[in-house]
């Protein structure tokens, strides 16, 4: 039995984990500087809330786990379907029905706009994960769906799926599968010394995580692989002791890892390693603690049996980027930041200093390679949310939107498990569950919520 299969029990208890802090080790002073204030805000636009997503009526929490912007659409992963909305979220445009629940989908498209989707079959068994489906989100279709049997010709459960070099690959606590984007089948399900727990994806590379240990002392191997073959072409062996791990960016090759220590913090990553790929042998340039130390506590949650889950993370081709919380220490030098460690060093860079209000988390980096910051709504100063560009250069900030305080309370509802999008000057939030009627709020919460001057 895989650890996934072994740690079920504990996360259903978890589905609504709130996020984590790890905290950080970085002692040195540091290369670089920080902003000598809170940041530019003359520029930013007063943002009003352009539309919503009505939230499905349930009984019970349902899957609807996926986000996307493309040149023409919002589109958005309900109960049972995907959506594709105007791009201001005010009208729904095409709609892809589903056979059941959306388990998991690849975070990002591919340069041809493809998504992977997991999803369930309500018609036969409604209680497991085994479609999969591959999303053109240029043309509102699902281009095909597929299952993966084992020799008695039983569909396979899987937990997630990516597209990794023009495969779409998937894995489970019980097999792994892949297909082209055509729909030929690459793989299929068998018994393996090593299983894979979970694989990562983006336009040239496919991730695999496999563990070659046992439930109670697993022994987890980092692999690049040939997407067609599976062909090993890079492997590093993560240090002993590390339960989960998470890749949180393929190029660089960066994977957050979890000692399984609670001492350490809820945010599921222990630290970051750096991995360098380009041999045979994985080489390990650098490794990033995120416990204790002169920058207090890092704001990051990585869902423990997710391999590409990791969330509050911003990467760009040398640096890794973090929000701060709390001090960490009387001593501590930050709160509310946003700290920039080199990834070939493990060393901090530099740190761009706090705002008042909501604390300021990464949640991508743009075409520009600038920071893109979400700032949390304000519950106590009843403001809302806004959105920061960080120059990774200069560590300025720019306040580039201001949302409205009259909403600032479902803003600040999008709390855990959510996706953020900040594209074509909107931002884009949206629930990665639906969810019955809150008990607490009067108001009804949407699904996803647009913000933007227009």
């Amino acid at each position: 039995m895989s650890r996934k299969a072994a740690a079920l029990g504990s996360l259903l208890a978890a589905a609504l984990l709130l996020s984590g802090c790890g905290e950080s080790d970085d002692g040195g002073s540091g290369r670089g500087g920080s902003g000598a204030d809170g940041g530019s805000e003359s520029s930013a636009v007063e943002a009003k809330l352009l539309g919503q997503v009505p939230m499905a009526k349930v009984g019970e929490m349902s899957g609807a786990m996926g986000m996307w912007t493309t040149d023409k659409n919002f589109v958005k992963a309900d109960l049972k379907k995907i959506v594709g909305y105007s791009l201001d979220g005010a009208k729904a445009e095409w709609q892809i029905p589903l056979a059941g629940e959306i388990c998991w989908s690849s975070p990002e498209p591919t340069e041809a706009g493809l998504v992977a989707v997991l999803f369930q079959d309500s018609r036969k068994d409604p209680s497991v994960c085994t479609e999969v489906g591959l999303v053109d989100l240029n043309k509102g279709k699902l281009l095909w769906q597929k299952q993966a049997v084992d020799e008695y010709g039983s569909p396979q459960m899987f937990d997630e799926v990516t597209i990794g070099g023009g495969t779409v690959a998937a894995a489970g606590t019980s097999a792994d599968a892949g297909w082209k984007v055509s729909g030929e089948p690459l793989w299929k399900p068998s018994d393996d010394k090593c299983p894979v727990e979970g694989y990562a994806g983006s336009d040239e590379k496919l991730i695999a995580l496999r563990d070659c240990g046992e439930v109670e002392t697993p022994q987890l191997t980092l692999q690049t692989i040939a997407p067609a073959t599976r062909a090993v072409k890079s492997a590093y062996e993560l240090p002993a002791g590390t339960e989960y791990a998470h890749v949180v960016s393929t190029d660089p090759l960066v994977v957050a890892a979890d000692g399984g220590d609670s001492k350490k913090g809820s945010s599921g990553a222990s630290e970051f390693l750096t991995v360098d790929d380009s041999g045979a042998r994985g080489k390990l340039l650098s490794t990033i603690s995120t416990v204790g130390g002169k920058y207090g506590k890092y704001r990051l949650d990585c869902p423990a049996t997710e391999v590409s889950g990791c969330r509050q993370i911003a990467v760009t081709n040398d640096t890794l980027f973090l929000g701060t919380s709390e001090p960490g220490s009387p001593s501590s030098e930050a709160e509310n930041d946003l700290v920039a460690l080199d990834l070939r060093t493990g060393k901090p860079s530099g740190r761009a200093e706090g705002v008042e209000g909501g604390p300021l988390t990464p949640i991508g980096v743009a075409d520009d390679g600038k920071v893109i910051a979400y700032q949390e709504a304000d519950v106590v100063d009843e403001a809302g949310g806004a959105v920061w560009a960080l120059d990774p250069k200069t560590y300025k900030k720019t306040k580039l939107q201001q949302n409205p305080s009259s909403t600032y309370e479902m803003e600040a509802r999008f709390t855990t498990e959510r996706r953020m999008l900040f594209a074509g000057d909107r931002l884009y939030i949206g629930g990665e569950h639906v969810t019955a009627p809150s008990t607490v709020f009067k108001k009804k919460q949407p699904l996803a919520a647009v913000f933007g001057a227009k």
